[in-house]
């Protein structure tokens, strides 16, 4: 088995007095998403798939929402921790594929800019990350302005096959 494919969830709920963070990009916006981390939805979905791929538990195992440690954390730093161990078992990404599901704000103004810091996070070409943006047509609590929610797909090609 050469490729290794994950997938990653995650949704957090909107709140007034939090700075909103998403691929590791700050938004202007007066609303933030409500987390124990800074709450990046696209980056925890990311590592999430990552792990994921590789064949390691989820976000939550290696960076629990209880630990005093990750209170406030930076969600790129997250990233940089699971891509680390991920290269430590001779795996790499081949790409990354996400959507991030808001209704607002508007996230194509600030697409480009999500993955540059991403490759640069993650030491790879920008053109093996995918961002989309999507709406839910004003349907639950992401349609009512409550919540953003991302999707992410990893895909890794396993190194050590490549000896054999």
């Amino acid at each position: 088995m050469h490729f290794r494919i994950g997938q990653g969830y995650d949704i957090h709920r909107l709140v007034r007095d939090r700075t909103l963070i998403i691929g590791g990009v700050k938004i202007k916006e007066n609303i933030g998403l409500l987390g124990h981390s800074d709450a990046d939805v696209l980056s925890h979905a990311l590592t999430d798939s990552i792990l994921g791929a590789a064949g390691f538990p989820d976000i939550g195992y290696f960076f629990p929402d209880n630990d005093p440690l990750y209170k406030g954390v930076n969600s790129q730093e997250l990233l940089a921790k699971a891509i680390s161990m991920v290269r430590k078992k001779g795996l790499e990404i081949v790409n990354l594929d996400s959507t991030i599901v808001a209704e607002f704000p508007k996230m194509q103004p600030y697409i480009s800019i999500m993955r540059e810091k991403i490759s640069e996070t993650l030491n790879i070409k920008i053109d093996q990350i995918m961002i989309k943006a999507t709406t839910n047509e004003n349907l639950d609590a992401i349609g009512n302005k409550k919540a953003i929610a991302a999707h992410a797909i990893c895909l890794l090609h396993d190194l050590n096959k490549l000896a054999n």
